[in-house]
């Protein structure tokens, strides 16, 4: 397959990569690439399946989506990026992280999450259901975002994941939950670049959403610590899980400081 979508501006020594979410575009990341572009060169992917890269349930995994983010910056011939990964995309830095080191300088998680143990078969049961995957989607994706969210940003995301085909979307979530279990610690203590993590809600075993308050900790973010010695972690309080739409110049301000101390 050629390589994935991506999107190329700007230029500078340090790139940026930027990973979207699950049902999500690289265009979640416009603000970040407009405020960072005339500065430093950043590449904005869409991962398989998602936006303008082609992709059947068969071929999209958290690896292969690493994989694949690894190949165009191999393919770009990147000197060590900082990798940008939103929800779902932080597992997929974590994978491009590894599969390139030599391509690698560091790596930020923007509101990451950990399924449960064992969720697996609860996950399957809820999609066997009429409408079960489309009813979870429109439930989730509106519970991320609060009542300080652009009305008409909330529309076109929950619009758009409605679009993601269900054998890709059911497919990644039964490898998103496989992944937390037996995978993700060990790509966590895998790491050897910095890292950074802006994290803005909390999810609970039951999938349920909320907004972080300043100095709240989560297991997630002790999952990280224990993983990550030296951890820079950032809670933007009182924000839904988009913080790159919801809160961009924060978020823009975050990287900045992250850049600059690396």
């Amino acid at each position: 397959m050629p390589l994935i979508h991506h999107v190329i501006a700007g230029n500078g020594h340090t790139p940026i990569v930027f990973v979207h979410g699950f049902a999500c575009a690289h265009s979640d990341w416009d603000a970040q690439v407009a405020h960072f572009s005339p500065r430093y060169q950043t590449v904005a992917v869409d991962l398989r399946g998602h936006g303008a890269s082609p992709g059947s349930a068969a071929d999209c995994s958290v690896e292969r989506y690493g994989a694949d983010v690894a190949e165009v910056m191999r393919a770009l011939n990147l000197p060590p990026a900082v990798i940008v990964g939103h929800s779902m995309g932080c597992r997929v830095v974590l994978e491009a992280a590894l599969q390139a080191p030599e391509h690698t300088k560091a790596a930020v998680l923007v509101d990451g999450s950990q399924f449960a143990a064992g969720a697996g078969p609860a996950l399957r049961a809820a999609f066997a259901q009429p409408n079960g995957f489309a009813g979870m989607q429109q439930g989730q994706f509106k519970a991320m975002f609060t009542a300080k969210s652009d009305p008409s940003i909330v529309e076109s995301v929950v619009e758009r994941a409605h679009r993601l085909s269900r054998e890709v979307g059911e497919k990644m979530m039964i490898n998103l939950q496989r992944y937390d279990e037996y995978r993700l610690v060990a790509s966590l203590r895998s790491l050897t670049v910095p890292v950074m993590a802006i994290q803005t809600t909390f999810t609970n075993a039951q999938r349920q959403r909320s907004s972080l308050k300043p100095g709240q900790s989560t297991p997630y973010l002790d999952l990280l610590r224990t993983g990550i010695p030296g951890v820079r972690i950032e809670i933007v309080p009182d924000t839904g899980h988009f913080p790159q739409l919801d809160e961009p110049a924060q978020t823009n301000a975050l990287l900045y400081s992250f850049l600059a101390s690396i």
